[in-house]
């Protein structure tokens, strides 16, 4: 009887201590390829003009995002698409709105190949680093002679490996090592029974899986989405979910740029995703809690030493 009663506790236990949402693991990288692949991220080198780089889009100073509509590529070219950011992305299953890249490796072809953004091919590239001084850097960290386009997609992956943000609010009160006020843990108490949990979930709360945009309540202006890919009818509006960490440094929200203010965005996502109604305080409450989402930044002075 005590042995079951043993296993029952347990089981309630662990029910009780189960969490859709996971802290920020550490993630392994190699330093001498982030450093290097930092130094091309901030390049305008690597742009038919010579006047774009990835920090265009992936500012560090708005969240690694961009705070305009759409982004302004080479010959000031405009984007069709929100540029989401970069931090965390890691921890993306699929990179791109639509998903159509499956590493971040892959994901560097779209940005340098697009004439809309940096306009470059992979022989101008291995041009460029296969030139001081960039011949010198590479040959400290690849330990050959010549230099391809996959090496600079490889330096610019590790780079984008060291952008996570962990040590935030809700991660140490998830590893029992801080508290949420009681605005924070209602808001956190809404976030799951309104149903926002269901697709912003996991290590990056969001990132890990496709869903519909206007799932309760039809949206218009779904562009750039799934079934650009796909072509199957089902995938009209469905879009990779993107992630809430750092969600208050990163507006505009949604594909389409169409909320710069969180806590409308948070309005809509509750009313068009999930049926419901918030009230005034709710809102308050919800926004308090996506604030403890906020982690430590990247600290590129260790890439400097």
């Amino acid at each position: 009887m005590m042995k079951k009663l043993f296993f029952f506790l347990l089981l309630i236990t662990n029910v009780i201590a189960y969490e859709k949402i996971t802290p920020i693991e550490e993630f392994m990288v190699n330093k001498a390829k982030a450093k290097l692949g930092m130094k091309l991220f901030f390049d305008f080198q690597f742009s038919a003009n010579k006047m774009v780089s990835c920090r265009n889009c992936h500012n560090p100073m708005t969240g690694w995002a961009d705070r305009k509509n759409v982004s302004t590529g080479v010959y000031f070219k405009k984007g069709v698409i929100q540029s989401p950011t970069v931090l965390n992305s890691v921890y993306n299953f699929k990179q791109f709105w639509n998903g159509r890249a499956t590493s971040l490796k892959e994901q560097i072809d779209g940005p340098i190949h697009n004439p809309v953004e940096m306009g470059i091919n992979a022989k101008e590239v291995e041009k460029i680093i296969n030139k001081s001084p960039y011949k010198e850097m590479f040959s400290k960290v690849y330990f050959k002679d010549k230099f391809t386009y996959d090496d600079f997609k490889d330096a610019i992956a590790n780079f984008e490996y060291f952008l996570t943000t962990p040590n935030s609010k809700f991660d140490k009160y998830l590893q029992k090592k801080a508290s949420l006020t009681k605005s924070e843990m209602n808001g956190y108490k809404l976030f799951k029974s309104v149903g926002c949990i269901n697709c912003h979930d996991g290590q990056n709360v969001g990132g890990g899986k496709f869903a519909k945009f206007g799932t309760a309540h039809k949206v218009d202006n779904c562009y750039g989405d799934r079934f650009e890919i796909t072509h199957n009818p089902k995938d009209k509006c469905v879009y990779k979910v993107p992630t809430l960490r750092n969600i208050n440094l990163t507006a505009p929200y949604f594909h389409d740029a169409r909320i710069y203010d969180l806590k409308k965005a948070i309005a809509f996502e509750a009313w068009n995703e999930c049926n419901t109604k918030l009230s005034k305080q709710q809102i308050e409450d919800i926004y308090n809690f996506l604030l403890t989402l906020q982690g430590d930044f990247p600290k590129l002075r260790e890439l400097m030493r």
